[in-house]
């Protein structure tokens, strides 16, 4: 079986146009989570990405067709890992791209591109990203809820080991629109200050925005000197409903079983879990019960949804590049926001960031529908 690897990577987000930025931010304590006025008037808070800083670097590489600013960020960061690693484009990479919602601001009056109503499909967004870098081969979209960001490296993973692909790029990324603020406003899900996953004083969710992009790519082409490796992915899906998790953590827990068997190791090997931390009631606490059920309570755990608010189809993606810098440094991340716990299983929240020699990590992501995916990655000795 193929080794597989993420090697190259890069975020744009509140944190930082590159992905050491937002490292140093997350090591700083910074968050990118402020407060904002909706059109309706009623506040709220969230992590937004500097639209002119985005129009600013994008013309540098591309100035005469229009672009929304979900594809100016997904060409920025793939068109930087390409650099990166000097990757020639052949018939043996693929591109997937992982995003819960596309351009959907496209279907607003208010949107310059609602003439061409076309760019809300997201068949149409993975167009524009293979003509712009001429790739060979048909992009796969995953649009798969909040899991998407993680699913792509797993279905990377599989395509790679399948001798399909030997190189695949993987972009992932979301916007807060009025159409997503409005869909978790009827679910009165969102918070009313910066929240606070795991904790007792949680409100709710904080939404962000962030495009991360990852070369993925076959032991025999992997070099580069931070690369990790890919030992564990899975994803199932628990069908418990269309937007609560279940009681019983079962979706996550049967991902995180089949991730750690195909990784053949045992739970206590892992050094920490960057969770998915919604900071919602039901999130947490099945999070909770399922890494109880795997005896994962005395692994250190965080969140990042504190510094991004949840990126959505991002944050899976952006978490694990987040996670493999932690990784590389040797450094748990500090979850910010926490205060007291607030769910029934002690899970080990990191409070401080500190230093701690580290070898593998869990990421884990769950989504509406009852979708759940669980990643496993290794560090491997640098050149």
């Amino acid at each position: 079986m193929r080794e597989v690897y993420i090697t190259n990577h890069h975020v744009i987000s509140a944190l930082g146009f590159d992905s050491a930025s937002n490292y140093k931010s997350l090591l700083e304590g910074k968050s990118g989570i402020k407060k904002h006025i909706r059109k309706n008037g009623d506040s709220y808070y969230s992590s937004h990405v500097d639209k002119n800083k985005v129009d600013e670097a994008f013309l540098k590489i591309e100035d005469k067709e229009k672009y929304t600013v979900l594809e100016k960020m997904m060409i920025l960061t793939i068109n930087h890992v390409l650099k990166e690693s000097n990757l020639k484009i052949t018939d043996k990479t693929g591109l997937i791209i992982a995003s819960t919602k596309g351009n959907v601001e496209a279907l607003s009056p208010d949107s310059e591109f609602y003439k061409l109503k076309n760019k809300a499909y997201l068949p149409q967004l993975g167009k524009q990203i293979q003509v712009f870098f001429s790739f060979k081969n048909e992009p796969v979209i995953l649009s798969n809820a909040c899991v998407s960001g993680a699913l792509a490296l797993v279905v990377a993973k599989r395509l790679i080991q399948s001798n399909l692909y030997d190189d695949i790029v993987v972009v992932g990324g979301d916007l807060v629109s009025e159409f997503i603020l409005s869909g978790f406003t009827s679910f009165q899900a969102i918070s009313d200050k910066p929240c606070k996953p795991f904790s007792k004083n949680r409100t709710g969710i904080t939404l962000g925005e962030a495009v991360a992009s990852a070369l993925v790519t076959s032991d025999e082409k992997s070099t580069y000197k931070n690369r990790v490796q890919i030992i564990g992915g899975a994803s199932c899906n628990d069908a418990n409903h269309i937007s609560g998790p279940s009681r019983t953590g079962e979706g996550l827990f049967l991902s995180v079983k089949s991730a750690l068997e195909e990784a053949n190791i045992e739970a206590a090997e892992l050094d920490y879990i960057s969770a998915h931390g919604t900071a919602t009631n039901y999130n947490d606490e099945m999070e909770s019960i399922a890494f109880s059920r795997l005896n994962m309570l005395d692994i250190p755990l965080n969140s990042l949804k504190g510094y991004y608010g949840h990126t959505l189809g991002a944050s899976g993606l952006l978490e694990i590049i987040m996670g493999i810098e932690a990784l590389n440094s040797n450094t748990l991340i500090a979850s910010k926001g926490f205060d007291e716990l607030g769910v029934t299983h002690p899970v080990k929240v990191i409070k401080k960031t500190t230093q701690k020699e580290l070898h593998m990590f869990l990421k884990t992501a769950s989504g509406f529908g009852g979708c759940n995916t669980a990643v496993i990655l290794k560090k491997v000795q640098n050149y």
